[in-house]
């Protein structure tokens, strides 16, 4: 029984078995390649050395990416740019060995007696043989690279200026490079700089292999593989011992092969000490140390990144640079309908998520600004757009470019790109939308494709729905306390007042998270409604038939005079949308992840939102705090099978192991959902429901979220007369019983 005041403990027996992110045996590199490049007076940018071997045979092209425009003004510059390297060859020997473990695993299994079976069930749950039970699915959801193509390699760019009066122009420009098929390339920054430093006294090619060897010895292998879900649940909190039993066992378990391995050797090198291991102070970031010149540099790792996000950036920075002329001097935007879609006032953040969500050619133009500001910001309109949920932004971003790639960059559909060349700015036809970062205004392009006329507006206005178009009938939508069809500036009031409160960058990417989120609901809900069916919503109506109890599927209004009027202020953005390849990239997703979930007959974020917005009677929302604690609680019965022991354990271990993660991952699906300001607050409000089946099952539901590795520390933050009423509830049910609390 749960005391009230005891601490909540935690159970891992149903989460699912753990793996490295980064195994020590794996034969993939951190970092593939360092190259180094100059500037020469007499033949300009010129490629020194590649390291291993070359990377590219357009050497030109490299050298001059690493040394940007107006780089020897500067005694230090950061660059940032992602070349695209087939990896054919790399994927075909990865899934030959991924072969061999599935054929060894099947070979094992079948030779084990219903004995052995039972015995390794519990050595699965402990995570002795984790490699073999989690899927290769879940790796392919955590990959943030396009499906259409390999994963870019990212490449993080030094670039320093040294004084010297004994060479022409007197001084020496170098620039050395980082590749990595890592996206948080931020953190070899440190290492980076001591190369390059180093380089400069002994530019050599040893310089650059002792480099390459001590970031590839870098030990990550004790960062457990967590799941798209557990990813998702440990950005949206601040909770510094999120997961922190999968560290935990991670430790224990590598323990454990030193033990057996120490107790093989020799007498004489049994004095060797053992490693020492401790738990992160964060789980958001794991920490390591790079041992480089016999220096122990400490870096931290992202333990979870969301798609889409590369390198360290700030969407805080970029709001505020664009915010601050706007609030404090409008000027109004030529009216376009994918871009301006609450009129000529409309925000600039709004305009630019706008432009990026339909797919328009943007730049970022910073004049007289280092490189790695405009990189910066181009990172950082990917994630904005992105979100953490759609992609097909960063392979087709730019964060720097020069004139002389201006060929190629016009071949690019909607890229995304970083400029510091000013002639940008006066070649309109280059672009859709430009981004001036010194003095934060964005300005369209007059010869922007004007956008096609679509059934969908005609399709709302039959029904005699005003729907805002590019034009006159804007004008009412930028006088001041105007309506807000859309909610975009009453948005954009609620993010810059956080902003202003100092949020932090965490929240204010989670708030961002939620409005991709809510614009993607909207999409689906406007397919559905102009043409009968939505391809974002891969179960359709033959899965929305009561399961539970209870039906309906997808964002919630609270009533449908608000869903026509919302849908129809998006109607041009959501069909421009309809036709990018972050929307077709989308729906590929969300079909995968749809054949991965274990719950697939109730939509947990409509019921949730059902209780959160809208005023319900006591029987609807019974059905909602009782279909929620079904869903856990038949998640967590053990796999029917034709063979079962006394004790009525599975002997089949793998499905032994699924009947524990379903469980586990239904809980981590209901904690997804849920807002991040919201934690268990309207799931415990059915503590407080007339109807006592309710409050049971609720205390029930409630108890199993405690149990849980990360509903823990939900619970931790839920309000002390919430818990009140829990205590008092399982109080009263050990009296009934006859037995304390």
């Amino acid at each position: 029984m749960v005391r009230e005041d005891e601490e909540s403990t935690v159970s891992t027996r149903n989460s699912p078995p753990l793996r490295s992110q980064y195994p020590a045996d794996s034969t993939e590199k951190h970092v593939e390649y360092i190259l180094v490049a100059s500037f020469d007076i007499d033949r300009g940018s010129v490629m020194e050395h590649q390291y291993p071997s070359a990377i590219s045979g357009d050497e030109t092209m490299l050298a001059e990416l690493m040394l940007p425009d107006q780089a020897h003004v500067r005694s230090q510059d950061w660059t940032i740019f992602f070349l695209h390297k087939d990896t054919s060859l790399e994927d075909e020997e990865r899934e030959a060995r991924r072969a061999k473990k599935r054929r060894q695993r099947q070979e094992r299994l079948a030779a084990e007696n219903q004995e052995d079976a039972t015995a390794r069930a519990e050595e699965y749950d402990a995570g002795e043989y984790s490699d073999d039970y989690v899927s290769d699915s879940d790796e392919e959801l955590n990959r943030a690279d396009d499906p259409d193509g390999p994963p870019l390699v990212y490449v993080l760019n030094l670039v320093n200026t040294k004084q010297d009066n004994t060479v022409k122009r007197g001084a020496i420009v170098k620039a050395m490079a980082i590749c990595t098929r890592h996206s948080f390339l931020h953190i070899y920054k440190p290492l980076l700089l001591l190369a390059l430093e180093e380089y400069f006294r002994a530019p050599i090619m040893e310089t650059l292999a002792s480099l390459y060897n001590a970031l590839n010895d870098m030990d990550l292998s004790l960062m457990p593989k967590l799941s798209p879900l557990e990813s998702h649940v440990l950005q949206a909190t601040d909770s510094k011992d999120m997961f922190i039993e999968k560290f935990d066992q991670m430790i224990r378990h590598r323990k454990e092969i030193e033990a057996g391995k120490e107790s093989q050797r020799t007498s004489a090198s049994s004095e060797l000490k053992p490693k020492p291991y401790s738990l992160p102070r964060d789980t958001h970031e794991f920490e390591s140390k790079v041992l480089y010149n016999g220096i122990p540099v400490p870096i931290k790792v992202p333990t979870a990144l969301s798609p889409e996000t590369v390198g360290d950036f700030s969407l805080i920075k970029l709001i505020q640079t664009f915010s601050t002329p706007h609030t404090t001097q409008p000027q109004p935007f030529a009216l376009h309908p994918h871009l301006t879609t609450s009129g000529a006032f409309t925000h600039p953040i709004i305009v630019l998520i706008n432009a990026l969500l339909t797919q328009k050619r943007i730049i970022f133009l910073g004049h007289n600004r280092p490189s790695g500001e405009v990189a910066e910001a181009v990172l950082a309109a990917c994630a904005l757009a992105s979100g953490g949920i759609l992609r097909g932004f960063v392979r087709y971003a730019f964060p720097y470019t020069d004139l002389t790639k201006i060929d190629d960059l016009l071949k690019v559909p909607g890229f995304i790109a970083g400029v510091t060349n000013p002639v940008f700015a006066h070649t309109p036809e280059w672009w859709d939308l430009l981004c001036d970062l010194p003095t934060g205004r964005m300005k369209i392009s007059p010869k922007i494709d004007a956008g096609t006329a679509n059934s969908s507006v005609e399709f709302f206005q039959q029904q005699g729905i005003p729907v805002p178009l590019a034009g006159a009938a804007q004008a009412g939508f930028d006088a001041k306390g105007a309506v807000d069809p859309t909610g975009d500036n009453q948005f954009m009031d609620h993010l810059l007042k956080g902003i202003a409160s100092r949020l932090g960058e965490n929240v204010i990417r989670a708030k961002w998270r939620s409005w991709i989120l809510r614009f993607t609901r909207i999409a689906t809900a406007f397919e559905e409604t102009v043409y009968g069916a939505s391809a974002l919503y891969p179960a359709g109506h033959d899965h929305d038939e009561g399961a539970y109890g209870v039906s309906g599927h997808g964002y919630v209004w609270p009533d449908e005079a608000s869903r026509l009027k919302e849908l129809a202020a998006n109607v041009q953005r959501i069909e421009a949308w309809r036709q990018t390849r972050s929307y077709h990239t989308f729906k590929m997703d969300l079909a995968r992840r749809w054949h991965k979930t274990f719950i697939h007959d109730i939509d947990l974020a409509h019921q949730h939102d059902r209780l959160r917005c809208l005023r319900l009677t006591h029987e609807q929302s019974a059905a909602i705090y009782l279909a929620l604690a079904r869903v856990v609680e038949e998640a967590g019965r053990p796999s029917t099978s034709d063979s079962e022991d006394d004790q009525g354990l599975t002997l089949d271990t793998g499905r032994k192991i699924a009947g524990g993660k379903a469980q586990y991952d239904v809980i981590l699906q209901i904690l997804s959902v849920i807002p991040d300001n919201a934690g268990l607050f309207y799931i415990a409000m059915g503590l407080f429901h007339p109807n006592e089946e309710v409050r049971v099952a609720v205390v029930k539901l409630l108890e199993r979220i405690m149990d849980h590795a990360a509903g823990r520390h939900l619970w931790a933050s839920l309000g002390r007369f919430a818990k009140l009423a829990f205590y008092r509830l399982k109080r009263e049910e050990g009296h009934v019983r006859g037995d304390g609390v």
